[in-house]
């Protein structure tokens, strides 16, 4: 191995920028193969980092998918992401819940969290919690809206919408159809229609 050649290794195994790499390398496997099948040495592997290297980023494999979620979330690439733009009135933050585009190379998933709570079942162990913190907060978010649109019932009309949300992302995940959702959007405007107010 030349000289150059390990200096050129180097700086892609280190320096800065690790945590990122880490994090982008893991969002494509786990979106490939699912989190349990995506073990932490080809993490490594595809960043590339070495092992060090990643343990000193994340100390177990629970933290890296904690993270995961949490760079979902930050970027806005979950089902929830569009509850809190401000460029969109709220009803139509309501049914873009329902619109999923499609993927560029892996498979279709459905929401990451109920797919890591899936992977992960034990309700107390970290992951799962993060998940149901998330669930709840999605909840929470389309309460607020429909609340704000002025509907009778806004905590029964939120958990019929994100039942909705969660079962369409998952159907989309089993049949590969990124599309699947547009169901789902035709059942949500049925449910607003009845239960806003007429104007709104």
């Amino acid at each position: 191995m030349s000289a150059t050649t390990t200096e050129t290794e180097r700086r892609g195994r280190g320096g800065r920028g690790g945590r990122e790499r880490i994090l982008a390398a893991a969002a494509q496997l786990f979106a490939q193969q699912g989190i349990n099948a995506t073990g932490m040495e080809q993490v490594a592997e595809a960043a590339p980092v070495s092992k060090r290297t990643l343990y000193a980023h994340f100390r177990t494999k629970s933290d890296l998918v904690i993270a995961h979620l949490r760079e979902l979330s930050a970027a806005g690439r979950t089902l929830e992401g569009v509850l809190t733009r401000d460029d969109l009135p709220p009803r139509e933050r309501l049914l873009r819940l329902f619109d999923h585009p499609a993927p560029e190379a892996s498979p279709v998933r459905g929401c990451p969290f109920v797919d890591a709570a899936a992977e992960f079942p034990d309700p107390d162990s970290a992951i799962h919690s993060y998940a149901r913190e998330q669930k709840l907060l999605m909840v929470h978010l389309v309460t607020a809206l429909v609340t704000e649109l002025g509907a009778a019932d806004p905590t029964a009309l939120a958990e019929q919408l994100v039942t909705l949300a969660d079962g369409a992302a998952s159907r989309a995940m089993v049949l590969g159809e990124a599309d699947y959702g547009r169901h789902a959007r035709a059942a949500a405007e049925i449910l607003l229609a009845h239960a806003l107010p007429k104007s709104s």
